[in-house]
């Protein structure tokens, strides 16, 4: 429905860009939403999921909604995402929770808030979690609380789940986005992701097979999968953790 009929947001304010230098070679570009006294409003970090962007239709109405309700907002893009293949030189993976965590940062040192809360939806639900179960006994004093929507908390489970023959629609629109993708990063970038195997994946694990694992070091796509997941480490958050998922998700 939301694809056939775009949702539209009057309440929100006009987005103020700002890019996060997360590494020497890697910006990601976050869309914010502030209140006109930042420093006394609790903010909102949002991430998106796999293959999506701060614009998805999903971020804009959590935003508004938030930022409704006296929240600032960040909808932050992962790497790459958003039409930014050109401010990074690697690439994103489902675990990577580094840039959320240097934005919390951030938004601590620079904008003077110190009520943080981050959600995500999908894969961005997985880093959420991820995020605070990382953290353990020493989260940040900002960090209130994470909630996720739909997380992918077991990515090998999910990806077992997209390779059903039921979802094989579902698994090629990933990876036709994923493709797509690395050929725009090629442009960027030629000379660190070769195109020759792209032609022939035709699911997710082979694209995470060629390029995620081993861009990122880890040993195989089950390894990645493994040390990506959420479930993880979710025995270890210490903050208020919210998750909400369909009973048949």
């Amino acid at each position: 429905y939301c694809w056939g009929r775009g949702r539209e947001f009057p309440t929100l304010p006009p987005a103020e860009e700002r890019l996060f230098e997360v590494a020497d070679d890697t910006r990601v570009l976050g869309h914010c939403h502030w209140q006109p006294d930042r420093a006394e409003h609790p903010l909102l970090i949002l991430l998106h999921g796999l293959e999506g962007s701060s614009a998805a239709h999903y971020m804009r109405g959590i935003a508004d909604k938030a930022y409704r309700e006296g929240f600032n907002v960040v909808r932050l893009n992962q790497r790459n995402c958003g039409g930014t293949e050109h401010l990074a030189s690697g690439l994103y993976h489902s675990g990577l929770t580094h840039d959320a965590g240097f934005v919390l940062r951030e938004a601590v040192a620079r904008d003077g808030v110190s009520r943080i809360v981050v959600a995500g939806y999908s894969l961005g639900g997985n880093l959420a979690l991820k995020l605070a179960g990382d953290y353990g006994d020493a989260p940040p004093p900002a960090l209130k609380g994470v909630a996720a929507v739909s997380p992918v908390i077991e990515l090998e489970a999910c990806v077992q789940s997209l390779e059903r023959r039921t979802n094989v629609v579902y698994q090629w629109n990933f990876v036709r986005g994923l493709k797509a993708r690395m050929r725009r990063k090629h442009q960027c970038f030629p000379d660190r992701f070769p195109l020759d195997r792209l032609e022939e994946i035709r699911t997710v694990r082979g694209f995470d097979a060629a390029y995620t694992a081993p861009h990122f070091g880890f040993a195989s796509a089950e390894d990645y999968y493994h040390r990506a997941s959420a479930l993880r480490v979710a025995h270890r958050i210490r903050v208020p953790a919210l998750v909400i998922t369909a009973d048949a998700d």
